[in-house]
């Protein structure tokens, strides 16, 4: 007598949340279906607040829009982008989980070469539960996949690897560009499938994408700030960019990982380049001494942990910074308030996964099972 399937838990299913942005009905979240239904799912409604958000049955979630902002964090909620996707680390300042993914409501399930739908959020668990390998390259990328191993020549003593903090995934179809590669490439699409996975090397700096992101939140939350972006402020597009770059100096100097490569997602429309131009044109000029600093910034031994990182980060924001727009000295002060609202919203055992100590208590404004 054969026995009955023992059904596999999903893997990670109560220590990770998915957080989605978003002005209109989750829909995409249909095609998603069989990979995210088991998780808790934190949508952060963005623009009008009284506009209703249809989320489709079945699904557990909870819905934020900028009414809870401002009731939750209270004058700290200024930090908060309106009117752009950078509101979406609000549902990490709010989720009390291990581990985010996040995705945009226009991304799909992608196909790999086979025609086999991909379950890009179990990749990218599988990417965060393994080691990283930023102070060495390995020619063979991702050592710890099956199949693949370190080379000849690889020093034995960096063969441990380093915990994986960050996992950045990728896009067929519409490529992540700026709107000047937008308006020179109007039809170019994306349909190269590489399989791979490597460690971005330590000291250097990526543009992260947070159209389909995870992360190790116990890690390196408090550095997932997607800074001033959108409704009043003088630049647009750069939020994910500046949590990238943030968080990596501060990867480098605490010593973990990041992970790009697999997995894809189906990225489904092009944003207007004319509008997104308008949003960026600051921030393509800026970039050109904003990288520069990335690049020399250098944080004190005194920095333990990510919040003291965070908070010396700010600081050279300003000083350095500062001085090309005065954005960047209210920018340096958000990087503050953002680290007063996550201590506020996590208290330190509640960071160490205790599940004896709770957090300050957040109602969201609708919650469904």
């Amino acid at each position: 007598m054969s026995r009955a399937a023992i059904p596999v838990s999903p893997p990670l299913k109560d220590e990770l949340d998915i957080v989605i942005p978003t002005i209109r009905n989750l829909d995409f979240l249909e095609m998603w279906r069989p990979f995210f239904q088991p998780y808790h799912l934190i949508i952060v409604q963005d623009g009008d607040p009284a506009r209703s958000i249809r989320v489709p049955d079945g699904f557990d979630y909870e819905l934020y829009n900028r009414n809870d902002v401002n009731r939750i964090l209270g004058p700290r909620s200024s930090c908060i982008s309106f009117k752009d996707s950078a509101c979406r680390c609000f549902g990490f300042l709010v989720s009390k989980k291990k581990y985010i993914y996040t995705i945009d409501d226009d991304c799909f399930v992608a196909k790999d070469p086979s025609g086999k739908e991909i379950n890009a959020l179990a990749k990218h668990i599988s990417n965060l539960l393994s080691p990283s390998t930023p102070l060495f390259f390995n020619t063979l990328y991702d050592p710890f996949r099956e199949g693949a191993d370190f080379v000849r020549g690889y020093p034995f003593s960096f063969r441990e690897g380093v915990t994986t903090a960050i996992s950045h995934g990728l896009w067929l179809n519409i490529p992540d560009y700026d709107a000047p590669t937008q308006l020179v490439k109007p039809l170019e699409r994306n349909t190269r499938y590489v399989d791979a996975v490597m460690t971005v090397p330590k000291g250097t700096l990526y543009p992260m994408c947070g159209m389909n992101l995870a992360f190790n939140r116990e890690l390196v939350g408090p550095a997932m700030y997607f800074g001033l972006m959108g409704d009043g402020q003088p630049i647009g597009r750069y939020d994910d960019m500046w949590a990238g770059w943030c968080s990596k100096v501060i990867c480098d100097h605490l010593g973990w990982g990041v992970k790009t490569g697999l997995p894809y997602i189906w990225h489904s429309k092009a944003s207007n380049p004319f509008v997104n131009l308008k949003k960026e044109y600051k921030g393509i000029y800026w970039q050109e001494e904003i990288i520069p600093f990335f690049q020399s910034a250098v944080l004190t031994k005194e920095c333990t942990n990510v919040q003291e990182c965070y908070i010396e980060l700010s600081k050279q924001v300003k000083e350095k910074l500062g001085p090309i727009d005065p954005y960047f000295g209210k920018l340096a002060e958000a990087m503050v308030t953002w680290i007063e609202a996550w201590d506020e919203l996590n208290p330190p055992k509640q960071a160490v996964s205790s599940t004896d100590v709770k957090p300050v208590k957040v109602q969201p404004a609708s919650k469904s099972k």
